[in-house]
């Protein structure tokens, strides 16, 4: 079987089909045993902190069934030698990818179930990455049900909208996530 290139890699993990379902009380848990596996695995200083951060980390949030993590890294000329060479021989899908669209870029993970499913979602990044800022958005939700309950109903009306088009759902978002960080910023100041 021949290898994909890089731009193959992309273009199929930016068409998988985006699947919402209801909260699951297991999430916390399934977070909580990725991380430990990552701490056991790269201890510290490499992995300095793991947060669970996206929809699966809000109670009650209908979100993609994917767990997307939030990793501290030394750095990542660090990742890219000791944790990048790891992760991909067990299988974790790995690309080299901007933050916001634009560099800087930053280490990301997939990691899939046995039927090809993505489950979790791994972002390193160092200290000073503006991805912490990904944590206020989550809060926000945490602590307003209500605008959780908008980011819901906005999340499944884009995901039918663009079933396969990752990019498309994920900037249709944008607006939303834009005013929520404006108030998360406010409130939490």
């Amino acid at each position: 079987m021949a290898l994909k290139s890089l731009e193959q890699r992309i273009k199929e993990a930016v068409a998988e089909k985006i699947d919402m379902v209801p909260h699951n009380p297991a999430w916390p848990e399934i977070f909580r045993r990725e991380a430990e596996f990552l701490q056991n695995r790269f201890p510290a200083p490499l992995i300095r902190r793991v947060e669970h951060f996206g929809g699966t980390a809000v109670p009650e949030l209908t979100a993609k069934p994917i767990i997307d993590m939030l990793v501290e890294i030394s750095s990542d000329e660090d990742a890219a030698r000791e944790i990048v060479p790891i992760l991909r021989s067990l299988g974790y899908d790995y690309f080299w990818r901007p933050e916001f669209d634009k560099p800087p870029m930053y280490h990301w993970f997939i990691k899939r179930n046995e039927a090809g499913e993505r489950t979790h979602h791994i972002h390193m990044v160092e200290a000073d990455s503006r991805l912490w800022e990904r944590l206020l958005f989550r809060d926000y939700l945490i602590q307003f049900p209500e605008a959780a309950r908008e980011y819901a109903a906005l999340k499944q009306e884009l995901a039918h909208a663009h079933p396969t088009d990752r990019i498309a759902y994920t900037r249709a978002k944008g607006e939303f996530i834009a005013e929520i960080m404006e108030k998360a910023r406010a409130f939490f100041a």
